[in-house]
């Protein structure tokens, strides 16, 4: 009965008060442009960000909402022939924003078999027909201009306001400045932005006079990198889009008001690769012995990931644990690390004398009990239940194990490196199935690469002993160990 009231009252104020419920009106912020607005997928690939990515941190999100469509390798041109102009257009309202910035992929070939992007210089009306030789289509193509007031008049007809924004300036330099594109594609976005009466922020030139109040050393490695003079880092993007909020908070335009006076910009966090091991993966401070985690960052992006090596010398899983070593790493964890694992070289030692950190064979739940030098007792468990505690653990924080087997010795039986496959090897592998984790047999792939470069070489890389490697054959181990975690996750 008292839902049946309900009803009849909701009827009623539909009825005579045209009551509707209540809609998210907000406006939105859209963002076009190509991939110095969103680089990639915007998740920091490769370390390099878009000022898309991170402008929605100046503004009140309880207010506005943000929309960053930019496409990477796109031009004015293609954006639109793709149909991504479109399916912004069709999402548009009264009020919405829509904020361009194109540029950088406007001067490239108009036809060709590779991207065909490229657009008549100027702001025009020439145009060129061509028969496009990569999509297989009659086209006609028109100036940069013409491609941008387009998409302001098409915005305006939404209702929404139109932002023209000169392209970032690229990390070149030329007697300590930085080139503006002042006559070209910087002086025509402005052109077009007076001709169609809506703000223009010249972006351009204002970043270009932060990177020099800087300096080329600085911006290089903080705002850009060496690999790349187009594409920002975070700290980059944080810079172009501060200067596009400064210069709107001293604009006419609206979008103002969704400016915070005082926002937090939180930096992308770099992931973390711990590495646990022995001697044969740890920095062991001697040259004749370099553990393949030393080397091992030069294959990863350190833009996007810090690599934590916390192998230590002369420990086996056991020891490793016993130690407290696991637990210094274990309480550091975060979800979506990788933990990468690797022991077995020193598990072989005694269990109850001498170095006192030999583990049970197997991966059985067997034990020994063991009175240590200072009259103390420890349980001692099997190589295979020490792994998985270390597997189950790293899990248990929500970051990723992987276990790796252990490097080769150069022991060459049979003119065969050799492989201990009935033991650590085996074990490693069986406890990653049992757990279902990734498993590399980094033994076997070392092997083959020393099989391949002959005992004399590989003699080279042992000035040591017949376990530790140089640092020419550290390089390799961990040129390996990458190329093989590279298969399944980004590093």
């Amino acid at each position: 009965m008292k839902s049946l009231k309900l009803l009849f009252f909701l009827f009623l104020a539909v009825l005579f008060f045209n009551f509707t419920p209540k809609q998210d009106n907000k406006p939105t912020l859209f963002m076009i442009g190509d991939s110095t607005v969103k680089n990639g997928k915007g998740n920091g690939a490769g370390g390099l960000w878009g000022w898309g990515d991170f402008i929605g941190q100046f503004l009140d999100t309880t207010k506005i909402n943000v929309e960053n469509h930019a496409l990477g390798g796109t031009s004015s041109r293609t954006f639109q022939d793709k149909g991504l102009w479109n399916a912004v257009l069709n999402k548009l309202k009264k009020g919405d924003y829509v904020l361009i910035q194109f540029g950088h992929n406007d001067d490239g070939p108009i036809n060709d078999s590779l991207r065909a992007r490229g657009t008549i210089k100027g702001i025009g009306n020439e145009t060129q027909e061509i028969d496009n030789i990569l999509t297989k289509k009659h086209e006609i193509v028109h100036s940069y201009g013409w491609y941008i007031q387009k998409v302001i008049r098409e915005a305006k007809s939404k209702g929404a306001i139109p932002i023209v924004c000169s392209p970032i300036p690229r990390n070149d330099w030329k007697d300590g400045k930085v080139p503006r594109n002042d006559t070209s594609y910087g002086l025509w976005a402005k052109q077009i932005a007076e001709k169609e009466k809506v703000t223009f922020i010249n972006l351009n030139e204002k970043m270009a006079l932060e990177m020099e109040k800087s300096g080329e050393e600085k911006v290089t490695g903080t705002y850009f990198y060496k690999k790349d003079h187009t594409h920002t880092s975070s700290k980059g993007a944080v810079l172009s889009a501060s200067i596009i909020i400064e210069e709107l908070k001293n604009s006419k335009n609206s979008l103002k008001n969704y400016v915070l006076k005082n926002s937090k910009i939180v930096l992308p966090v770099k992931n973390k690769v711990f590495l646990i091991g022995d001697s044969t993966m740890a920095d062991n401070g001697n040259p004749d012995a370099v553990g393949w985690g030393v080397v091992f960052p030069k294959y990863c992006d350190t833009t996007r990931i810090e690599v934590i090596n916390k192998a230590k010398g002369g420990r086996s899983s056991r020891t490793f644990d016993y130690e407290g070593l696991w637990d210094e790493v274990k309480n550091q964890l975060q979800p979506g690390n990788l933990v990468l694992i690797q022991f077995g070289h020193n598990d072989a030692g005694a269990v109850d004398k001498e170095k006192f950190r030999g583990s049970l064979k197997g991966i059985g739940d067997e034990t020994q009990e063991v009175i240590r030098p200072d009259g103390s007792k420890e349980i001692v468990h099997t190589f295979g239940w020490y792994m998985t505690k270390f597997i189950r653990e790293a899990k248990a924080k929500g970051a990723i194990p992987i276990v790796l087997s252990l490097t080769p010795r150069n022991e060459w039986p049979n003119d065969k490196v050799e492989r201990r496959t009935d033991t650590y090897i085996k074990w490693s592998k069986e406890i990653a199935e049992k757990e279902n984790v990734f498993y590399i047999d980094l033994s076997e792939a070392v092997a083959q690469k020393y099989e391949a470069l002959g005992k004399e070489k590989v003699k080279v890389f042992f000035p040591k002993d017949h376990t530790h490697t140089g640092i020419e054959g550290a390089d390799l181990n961990a040129l390996t160990a990458a190329e093989c975690i590279k298969k399944n996750y980004e590093l």
